[in-house]
């Protein structure tokens, strides 16, 4: 009787492709989970829990990305400066005008398994609030959500 191993993939032996993704009047959650699966490599059939596999992605015009209902006035985000009535808070409105690219970052990172391998993971997504980015000679495929 054959028993057939399971393939386990090893750090640095996986190749990582360049995406870019355009956010203009996408619904910002869909955005955020497809976006979580490729920064984990999920999509890929080498795909290993305990190790990074993803690819890195370019997601541009997040100052366009849709927010449905009314999250636009209703969704607050909340920060702490550790001191004593340091809670800080912004809601999306304001977080649009000032930080678009934190909106995205915020909701993949949420998606995104905590510890030191989401944060390796989470280093690998590039946002930009207009069309401009540093990337190009990365040759970034570009993807449809």
């Amino acid at each position: 009787m054959k028993t057939e191993k399971t393939y386990q993939a090893k750090p640095g032996e996986t190749a990582r492709d360049w995406f870019i993704v355009d956010l203009d009047g996408v619904v910002l959650g869909r955005a955020a989970t497809q976006i979580a699966t490729m920064l984990r490599g999920k999509h890929k059939p080498v795909y290993t829990p305990h190790a990074d596999t993803g690819d890195f992605i370019v997601a541009i015009n997040a100052s366009k990305v849709k927010l449905t209902g009314n999250k636009e006035s209703a969704k607050t985000y909340y920060w702490h400066s550790e001191f004593p009535g340091g809670l800080k808070s912004m809601n999306a409105a304001e977080m649009r005008e000032k930080k678009p690219e934190e909106i995205i970052r915020l909701a993949v990172k949420g998606m995104i398994p905590k510890g030191p391998l989401g944060t390796q993971q989470l280093k690998k997504l590039k946002v930009y609030a207009t069309t401009e980015h540093p990337h190009a000679a990365q040759n970034p495929k570009p993807i449809s959500l």
